[in-house]
């Protein structure tokens, strides 16, 4: 948006920013501490963490992006792999923690709890505003309960 005014000195011409809208989504490194995590709950192969860290919901991880991260993981030292032979089908590394992913598990819980209050805290002061306040002062968007009712009935 650009604004226009007059003054004694001539024409002034302001753009306002465009609002900056907020990104959505994981802590940075969140790949990395769901991996810990899931290999912390039991040594698992590379297509078993993929499964299931598609039932957590993630999923815009794709393989190639899941292997790059373990093989950095085990050159930090944070998991080991051994490869496990089998008679129905090719090898596979299993995956399993290390002392220190371990410790880095305890790190990641510690540094995600503390977001979580943060969260809680943040979200429960917003409810309150919502509670006391008009929304449509918020910037809330107006909803007619009429044409809301007319698109659910199409």
């Amino acid at each position: 948006m650009t604004l226009e005014g007059t003054g004694p000195k001539g024409t002034a011409r302001v753009t306002k920013p465009k609002r900056e809208e907020p990104q959505g989504g994981l802590p940075r490194n969140y790949l990395r501490a769901t991996l810990l995590l899931l290999i912390g709950e039991a040594p698992a192969h590379g297509y078993d963490l993929l499964e299931q860290i598609a039932g957590l919901g993630l999923h815009t991880i794709d393989a190639g992006g899941l292997y790059r991260a373990l093989r950095v993981m085990e050159g930090d030292g944070l998991v080991a792999s051994t490869w496990e032979h089998s008679a129905s089908g090719p090898a596979r590394r299993t995956y399993r923690l290390t002392i220190e992913g371990g410790e880095w598990l305890h790190v990641w819980a510690g540094a995600l709890r503390e977001t979580h209050r943060y969260l809680s805290s943040y979200l429960h002061r917003y409810d309150d505003i919502v509670r006391s306040t008009d929304a449509q002062s918020l910037g809330a968007p107006i909803v007619d309960s009429e044409i809301v009712d007319a698109e659910v009935r199409k």
